[in-house]
C-alpha cells in the first residue's frame, strides 16, 4: 500500500516537499498539506543555502543538515553534491568531531542501529528490526577512538552516520542500502558516565574474551541477516582495530578505513609528492610520528607499494621508521607490541622527535600522533636543512590535533614544504606566493571503494584493492594541480574522481576473481549506472 498524505511528507526517502506536482498532490492526497506553489529543486536549494548561510556556527549547520536528511533525503544529498567543498567539512571532519562530543545534547531523531551488551544472545533478532532487507554497506564503531578525541562511547555514532552520507554524496552508493551501527560496549569516559544526557550504557568497557565474543556474535548475526553486506570498521582503539581486521578480513567482506583507507590515501599522496620532489619513492626515507593502527597500516601498505616497484621486503623496511610515545621503535627496546616489531629494524635509541629527525635524516615525516604542534619550528627547519623539498604530512585530525598548520609548514620551510594534512587548511600567502594545502582525506578512497564493492558484490576486500585505488587517485592529479602544489585532485570534482577510482578497483576485483557477479561487457558504463543521483 503506497503512502499518502501526512505520512508521505514524513517519509524522507520519498518526500519532495513543495516540489510535488499538482497531479501528485491529487494522487497522494497532499492538497491542503502544502503551500499552493509548486517549486523546483533549484528553488528548494536556494532556500536551503540561504537558511544555512544565516547560521554562524558549524555545529548548528550540522544539526540543520541532519534534520534536512531526516525530512527530505533527496534534497539533502543534492545540497551536498552541488557544493562539496562547502558542506563536506560540516557533515564530516572537522565538524563531526564536535557533533560526536555533543551527541547526547544535540540528539533529535535516532538514525541507524544501536547494539548494546544487553542485546547479547538476541542480536540476530534485533538486526531484523531494520526495515531495509538489502543492506550492502555498514559503517560500525564501538566509539573508543573517535578521531583524535578518544573514548566517546555511543556518541561516536556521528562517525558512521557521516561516513555513509559520504559514500552516497561522493561516490553515489544508494543510501537505502547503507546502515550506520554503533556497538555499545560501555565507555571509560568519566564525563559521559556522569552526564545525565548521555544515552548509552553507564558501564565501563568490557575487555578480552568477553569483548571478542560480543564482536563475534555481532558479525555472525550481521552477515546472516544481510548476506551481501560489507563491513567498514571505524574508530576502534588501535589494538582492537588490528585484531578485529586480522580475524575477519579473510572470513567476511570487511575493511578498516582507519588502517587501510588512511594507508591508501597517504600512500597516494606520497607517490604524487615524488613527482614534485623529483626523487623516486624507493629513494625516500619515511619517519612516522605515531605507531598505532593508522601508522602501521600506512607503513605496511607502503612496503607493498615499494615491493611492487622492485624493492625487496628488507629494502622497503629499511626506509621506514616509527616513533611512538617512548621514542624510536628499535631493536634495542623490549616489550614491543607485535604490530610494531616488523619496523624495529634499527638500533637508534632516541626519545626526542627532533633528535630522531637529525639521526635518521628522513625525506618525509608523517604525523599520526594527534599531538598538536608536534611538528614544531625546530623539526620543520631541520627537515628543510636536510631536504630541498621536505615532505610534511601532519595527518592527525580534527584540526585542533594537527601536528602543524599549513602556514607553519610553509613559513618555517621558506615555502619548500610538500604539504598535505588530515584536516583542511586555507591557502597560505607568503610574500607574493600563494600555497594551496592538500588534504589527505580518506574521503578520496572509502566512498569509491564502497561503490566498487557495491557494484561487484565483492566477496572480500584485499590490500591489492587499496593499491589499485591509490594508483588511480595519484594518476588523476594533473600537471596543473602539481604546479599549484596540490598532491590530490581538487575536492570539488570528488564525484568524478571517485567514479574513476571505483572503475579501476572494479577492474581489479574482476581480474582477481573476487566479484560475486558476472563481469559486464563495459565496466566503466556498468559502474556509473550503479551510482545514485539525487533527483525527483
Amino acid at each position: 500500500m503506497e503512502q499518502t498524505g501526512y505520512n508521505l511528507l514524513h517519509e524522507p526517502r520519498k518526500n519532495k516537499g513543495t516540489a510535488f506536482t499538482k497531479e501528485e498532490r491529487i494522487r497522494y492526497k497532499l492538497n491542503g498539506l502544502l503551500p499552493d506553489g509548486v517549486e523546483t529543486m533549484k528553488t528548494q536549494l536556494l532556500r536551503v543555502n540561504e537558511q544555512l548561510d544565516h547560521l554562524t556556527r558549524n555545529i548548528n549547520k550540522y544539526i540543520f543538515l541532519l534534520q534536512l536528511l531526516d525530512n527530505n533525503e533527496t534534497l539533502f544529498f543534492r545540497t551536498i553534491m552541488n557544493n562539496p567543498v562547502k558542506y563536506m567539512p560540516i557533515i564530516y571532519t572537522p565538524t563531526v568531531g564536535d557533533a560526536c562530543v555533543q551527541f547526547g545534547h544535540i540528539f533529535r531523531r535516532p538514525r541507524g542501529m544501536y547494539i548494546s551488551l544487553n542485546d547479547r544472545g538476541n542480536i540476530w533478532n534485533i538486526l531484523n528490526n531494520w526495515p531495509q532487507k538489502d543492506v550492502r554497506f555498514t559503517v560500525v564503531t564501538d566509539g573508543e577512538r573517535i578521531l583524535g578525541l578518544g573514548d566517546l562511547g555511543i556518541s561516536g555514532m556521528g562517525i558512521p552516520i557521516g561516513k555513509l552520507c559520504l559514500y552516497t554524496a561522493c561516490a553515489g552508493v544508494p543510501p537505502e542500502h547503507t546502515l550506520p551501527i554503533v556497538l555499545d560496549a560501555g565507555t571509560n569516559n568519566e564525563l559521559l558516565l556522569e552526564d545525565p544526557l548521555y544515552p548509552g550504557l553507564r558501564t565501563r568497557r568490557i575487555r578480552g574474551a568477553e569483548y571478542e565474543e560480543f564482536i563475534g556474535e555481532f558479525v555472525n548475526a550481521l552477515t546472516g541477516v544481510f548476506p551481501d553486506i560489507c563491513i567498514q570498521w571505524e574508530d576502534f582503539a588501535g589494538t582492537n582495530a588490528i585484531k578485529i581486521l586480522e580475524h575477519f578480513r579473510e572470513k567476511v567482506c570487511c575493511f578498516n578505513d582507519d588502517i587501510q583507507g588512511t594507508a591508501s590515501v597517504i600512500n597516494s599522496g606520497l607517490l604524487t609528492a615524488c613527482r614534485i620532489s623529483g626523487l623516486p619513492l624507493e629513494e625516500h626515507r619515511f619517519l612516522f610520528l605515531g605507531a598505532g593502527a593508522a601508522a602501521v597500516g600506512i607503513a605496511g601498505l607502503l612496503t607493498e607499494v615499494l615491493m611492487e616497484r622492485g624493492s625487496t621486503k628488507e629494502e622497503a623496511f629499511r626506509n621506514i621508521w616509527l616513533f611512538d610515545s617512548k621514542g624510536v621503535v628499535s631493536k634495542t627496546r623490549s616489550g614491543l607490541e607485535e604490530h610494531k616489531t616488523a619496523f624495529a629494524n634499527n638500533e637508534i635509541n632516541c626519545s626526542n622527535f627532533a633528535d630522531a629527525v637529525a639521526a635518521i635524516k628522513p625525506t618525509a615525516i608523517i604525523g599520526l600522533s594527534t599531538i598538536k604542534g608536534a611538528f614544531n619550528k625546530d623539526v620543520i627547519e631541520l627537515m628543510s636543512s636536510i631536504n630541498q623539498r621536505p615532505i610534511i604530512f601532519p595527518c592527525s585530525n580534527p584540526t585542533s590535533h594537527s601536528e602543524c598548520t599549513a602556514e607553519e609548514a610553509y613559513t618555517w620551510s621558506d615555502g619548500r614544504a610538500i604539504f598535505a594534512a588530515g584536516s583542511p587548511f586555507e591557502p597560505v600567502t607568503i610574500g607574493k606566493q600563494t600555497y594551496y594545502p592538500s588534504q589527505g582525506n580518506n574521503i578520496y578512497i572509502f566512498p569509491a571503494m564502497g561503490l566498487a564493492i557495491y557494484a561487484t558484490k565483492a566477496k572480500l576486500v584485499t590490500d591489492g584493492m587499496f593499491i589499485a585505488a591509490l594508483h588511480s587517485l595519484s594518476n588523476q592529479v594533473t600537471e596543473v594541480d602539481i604546479e599549484k602544489g596540490l598532491i590530490y585532485p581538487p575536492f570539488q570534482d570528488i564525484r568524478n574522481v571517485s567514479a574513476q577510482i571505483a572503475v579501476d578497483v572494479t577492474k581489479y576485483i574482476f581480474e582477481k576473481g573476487l566479484a560475486g557477479i558476472k563481469k559486464p561487457d563495459n565496466i566503466e558504463a556498468f559502474v556509473k549506472q550503479q551510482m545514485y543521483d539525487p533527483a525527483y
